[in-house]
């Protein structure tokens, strides 16, 4: 069967720093017609599960564990059965949202999820957030970037756990390198693509440090 990429917009809040902010939330399901992976599963469960559409449910991938990108996977997992997976270096985060529990599994730098026939590499891009990650498909010539990359630059840095030199650097070394045509699929707001976003990021790069 034919892989696809459905898109979910979520809504509800992200909290951090003793802030709480209204947001809407990318949701990429990736797989066919029998089985699929979710990656971000932001605020909804129930409307998750529905796009679903009764497909297996082969995991629930955490880009980073800012609570607006994790706060529907528990609830998302028991009832699908999927494991909730999470870079080891976000669990500072995680424990922020979710004292009691940890994912299921770790998400490493190199490592890869297939689904529906289709491989998608886990790059670690921390800055946003320690832990944070870019899934990159080049069969779908797609990459997944949570809130690293941005239509209009790098994600935000002014926050706990987030570090602007580093984020730059991630920015320059594991997605700038991909094909200019690559769609770049976001954590919130509209996709672009490599090539779309080279430009500016340079200028972001030479006064990143």
């Amino acid at each position: 069967m034919t892989v696809r990429i459905d898109h979910l917009v979520t809504s509800g809040t992200f909290s951090l720093d003793g802030g709480t902010w209204d947001v809407d939330n990318n949701v990429w399901i990736v797989g066919d017609n029998s089985e699929a992976i979710v990656i971000d599963a932001a605020h909804d469960a129930a409307a998750i599960e529905d796009a679903l559409g009764g497909r297996t449910l082969r995991a629930i991938v955490c880009t980073h564990a800012h609570n607006d990108h994790i706060d529907a996977a528990p609830a998302l997992a028991a009832a699908t059965g999927a494991p909730v997976l999470l870079h080891h270096d976000d669990l500072p985060l995680w424990k922020q949202t979710y004292p009691e529990q940890i994912p299921d599994g770790e998400l490493t730098d190199g490592s890869t999820l297939t689904v529906a026939g289709t491989t998608l590499t886990v790059l670690h891009t921390p800055g946003h957030a320690p832990g944070a990650v870019c899934l990159y498909a080049p069969e779908l010539s797609s990459v997944f970037t949570g809130d690293t990359l941005f239509q209009g630059g790098p994600g935000a840095t002014g926050r706990s756990f987030s570090h602007f030199p580093t984020i730059i650097d991630s920015i320059r070394d594991r997605l700038l390198g991909l094909p200019p045509e690559t769609v770049v699929r976001t954590g919130h707001g509209d996709t672009t693509t490599i090539g779309a976003e080279a430009p500016q990021l340079a200028e972001w790069i030479q006064r990143g440090h």
